[in-house]
Protein backbone atom coordinates (compact mmCIF):
# COMPACT_ATOMS: atom_id res chain seq x y z
CA UNK A 1 0.00 0.00 0.00
CA UNK A 2 1.21 3.41 -0.25
CA UNK A 3 -0.28 6.62 0.51
CA UNK A 4 -2.21 9.04 -2.83
CA UNK A 5 -1.67 12.63 -2.34
CA UNK A 6 -3.79 14.60 -5.38
CA UNK A 7 -3.01 17.97 -5.75
CA UNK A 8 -5.03 20.60 -7.34
CA UNK A 9 -1.99 22.61 -9.89
CA UNK A 10 -2.08 25.89 -11.85
CA UNK A 11 0.06 24.26 -14.41
CA UNK A 12 0.63 20.87 -15.01
CA UNK A 13 3.81 21.12 -17.38
CA UNK A 14 5.28 23.53 -14.56
CA UNK A 15 4.17 20.94 -11.95
CA UNK A 16 5.49 18.15 -13.55
CA UNK A 17 8.76 19.32 -13.51
CA UNK A 18 8.72 20.68 -10.58
CA UNK A 19 8.12 17.03 -9.07
CA UNK A 20 10.02 15.42 -11.15
CA UNK A 21 13.11 16.97 -9.91
CA UNK A 22 12.04 16.75 -6.29
CA UNK A 23 11.44 12.70 -7.01
CA UNK A 24 14.31 11.81 -9.32
CA UNK A 25 11.51 10.78 -11.51
CA UNK A 26 8.96 11.22 -14.78
CA UNK A 27 5.46 10.84 -14.26
CA UNK A 28 3.83 6.99 -14.37
CA UNK A 29 0.92 8.56 -16.66
CA UNK A 30 1.34 11.57 -17.36
CA UNK A 31 -2.45 12.47 -19.70
CA UNK A 32 -4.95 15.37 -20.66
CA UNK A 33 -5.30 17.18 -17.39
CA UNK A 34 -3.97 14.81 -15.01
CA UNK A 35 -0.26 13.06 -14.15
CA UNK A 36 0.47 10.89 -11.29
CA UNK A 37 3.89 9.93 -9.85
CA UNK A 38 4.26 6.14 -8.26
CA UNK A 39 7.19 7.04 -6.06
CA UNK A 40 8.77 3.54 -4.50
CA UNK A 41 10.83 5.44 -1.65
CA UNK A 42 8.42 6.82 0.16
CA UNK A 43 6.18 5.36 -0.76
CA UNK A 44 3.26 7.58 -2.93
CA UNK A 45 1.02 8.16 -5.27
CA UNK A 46 1.33 11.83 -6.01
CA UNK A 47 -1.63 12.59 -8.43
CA UNK A 48 -1.85 16.21 -9.90
CA UNK A 49 -5.19 17.95 -11.57
CA UNK A 50 -4.51 20.88 -13.48
CA UNK A 51 -7.14 23.03 -12.13
CA UNK A 52 -6.31 26.71 -12.43
CA UNK A 53 -7.55 29.23 -9.85
CA UNK A 54 -9.13 25.98 -7.80
CA UNK A 55 -9.95 27.72 -4.33
CA UNK A 56 -7.83 24.39 -2.89
CA UNK A 57 -4.33 22.99 -3.88
CA UNK A 58 -5.51 19.47 -2.25
CA UNK A 59 -7.89 17.73 -3.86
CA UNK A 60 -8.29 14.60 -2.02
CA UNK A 61 -6.22 11.96 -0.01
CA UNK A 62 -6.36 8.01 -0.50
CA UNK A 63 -4.80 4.45 0.01
CA UNK A 64 -3.84 3.05 -3.22
CA UNK A 65 -3.61 -0.83 -2.34
CA UNK A 66 -2.60 -3.51 -4.55
CA UNK A 67 -4.76 -6.40 -3.13
CA UNK A 68 -8.64 -5.74 -3.74
CA UNK A 69 -8.79 -7.67 -0.17
CA UNK A 70 -7.80 -4.03 1.56
CA UNK A 71 -10.60 -2.79 -0.27
CA UNK A 72 -12.92 -4.88 0.89
CA UNK A 73 -11.25 -4.24 4.48
CA UNK A 74 -11.42 -0.61 4.50
CA UNK A 75 -15.48 -0.87 3.50
CA UNK A 76 -16.47 -3.18 6.46
CA UNK A 77 -14.08 -1.14 8.44
CA UNK A 78 -16.22 2.03 7.29
CA UNK A 79 -19.74 0.61 7.29
CA UNK A 80 -19.22 -0.52 11.07
CA UNK A 81 -17.78 3.27 11.88
CA UNK A 82 -20.63 4.54 9.82
CA UNK A 83 -17.50 6.94 8.09
CA UNK A 84 -18.90 5.00 4.50
CA UNK A 85 -19.16 7.77 2.18
CA UNK A 86 -21.05 5.85 -0.57
CA UNK A 87 -20.34 1.48 -1.32
CA UNK A 88 -17.90 0.02 -3.48
CA UNK A 89 -17.69 1.94 -6.83
CA UNK A 90 -15.66 0.41 -10.10
CA UNK A 91 -15.02 3.86 -12.02
CA UNK A 92 -12.19 4.81 -14.43
CA UNK A 93 -10.19 7.58 -12.40
CA UNK A 94 -7.04 9.10 -13.66
CA UNK A 95 -7.13 7.29 -16.49
CA UNK A 96 -7.36 3.78 -14.93
CA UNK A 97 -9.81 1.64 -14.01
CA UNK A 98 -10.34 1.30 -9.80
CA UNK A 99 -12.47 -0.62 -7.18
CA UNK A 100 -12.57 1.98 -4.55
CA UNK A 101 -14.75 3.16 -1.45
CA UNK A 102 -14.82 6.64 0.08
CA UNK A 103 -15.15 7.85 3.68
CA UNK A 104 -17.44 10.49 5.07
CA UNK A 105 -15.53 13.50 4.70
CA UNK A 106 -14.32 15.85 7.87
CA UNK A 107 -12.87 18.72 8.11
CA UNK A 108 -13.23 19.51 4.62
CA UNK A 109 -10.95 16.28 3.73
CA UNK A 110 -11.80 13.38 1.33
CA UNK A 111 -10.20 10.35 1.52
CA UNK A 112 -10.44 7.08 -1.00
CA UNK A 113 -9.30 3.69 -0.48
CA UNK A 114 -8.86 1.82 -4.00
CA UNK A 115 -7.17 -0.93 -6.12
CA UNK A 116 -6.52 -0.75 -9.70
CA UNK A 117 -8.00 -3.36 -11.92
CA UNK A 118 -6.90 -1.72 -15.35
CA UNK A 119 -3.94 0.79 -16.01
CA UNK A 120 -4.85 1.52 -19.68
CA UNK A 121 -9.41 0.64 -19.75
CA UNK A 122 -11.49 1.19 -22.91
CA UNK A 123 -13.67 4.19 -21.60
CA UNK A 124 -17.48 3.19 -23.00
CA UNK A 125 -19.67 6.08 -23.25
CA UNK A 126 -21.72 5.24 -20.16
CA UNK A 127 -18.61 4.18 -17.76
CA UNK A 128 -18.88 6.13 -14.61
CA UNK A 129 -15.55 8.55 -14.05
CA UNK A 130 -14.26 10.87 -11.51
CA UNK A 131 -13.47 13.22 -14.09
CA UNK A 132 -17.06 13.54 -13.80
CA UNK A 133 -16.99 14.61 -10.46
CA UNK A 134 -14.09 16.94 -10.54
CA UNK A 135 -15.69 18.96 -13.59
CA UNK A 136 -19.01 19.02 -10.99
CA UNK A 137 -16.69 20.55 -8.81
CA UNK A 138 -15.37 22.77 -10.83
CA UNK A 139 -18.74 24.19 -11.75
CA UNK A 140 -19.53 24.26 -7.98
CA UNK A 141 -17.05 26.55 -7.18
CA UNK A 142 -17.28 28.40 -10.75
CA UNK A 143 -20.98 28.89 -10.24
CA UNK A 144 -20.35 30.65 -6.49
CA UNK A 145 -18.06 33.56 -8.31
CA UNK A 146 -19.88 37.02 -7.53
CA UNK A 147 -21.18 38.30 -10.24
CA UNK A 148 -22.09 35.62 -12.88
CA UNK A 149 -20.88 35.57 -16.41
CA UNK A 150 -22.06 34.18 -19.58
CA UNK A 151 -19.17 31.86 -18.71
CA UNK A 152 -20.35 31.00 -15.75
CA UNK A 153 -23.71 30.36 -16.98
CA UNK A 154 -23.05 28.07 -19.51
CA UNK A 155 -20.40 25.72 -17.10
CA UNK A 156 -23.63 25.64 -14.88
CA UNK A 157 -26.11 24.84 -16.51
CA UNK A 158 -24.75 21.77 -18.83
CA UNK A 159 -24.14 18.55 -17.42
CA UNK A 160 -20.20 18.05 -17.45
CA UNK A 161 -18.90 15.41 -20.36
CA UNK A 162 -16.74 12.37 -19.46
CA UNK A 163 -13.32 12.50 -21.02
CA UNK A 164 -12.26 9.45 -23.20
CA UNK A 165 -8.92 10.32 -23.62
Amino acid sequence: MRVQLALNVENLDDAIAHYSKMFGLQPHKNRDGCANFAVENPPLKLVLFERPGASERLNHLGIESFDHADVDAAEARFTKADILDSPRQRMVCCHAEQDKVYAKETDGLRWEWYVVNDEMPEIKPDTKTCCQEQEAQVAAEICCEEPATETTASVCCEAPAAKTS
